[in-house]
């Protein structure tokens, strides 16, 4: 389960919009909101992508947010 929380603040801070970044995945930009939502999950492809775009390189960031256990 993915940390939408975290990972949407972290999509604010970066400037990018929502269509910059679903194109840069090769996915849809509805395919990228299921994802935030948690109705899809993100593939590995996908996350190291993302991480890239946005410059998370710290390893528990990363897990913490596209491996958490409990969201609210």
């Amino acid at each position: 389960m993915t940390d939408t929380k975290a990972l949407t603040q972290i999509i604010k801070d970066s400037g990018y919009k929502y269509a910059f970044i679903a194109a840069k995945l090769g996915i849809s930009y509805q395919a990228l909101r299921n994802k935030l939502v948690n109705k899809t999950e993100f593939l590995p492809t996908e996350i190291e992508a993302l991480c890239s775009l946005l410059g998370l390189t710290d390893v528990k960031q990363k897990n913490d947010i596209f491996f958490a256990s409990f969201v609210e």
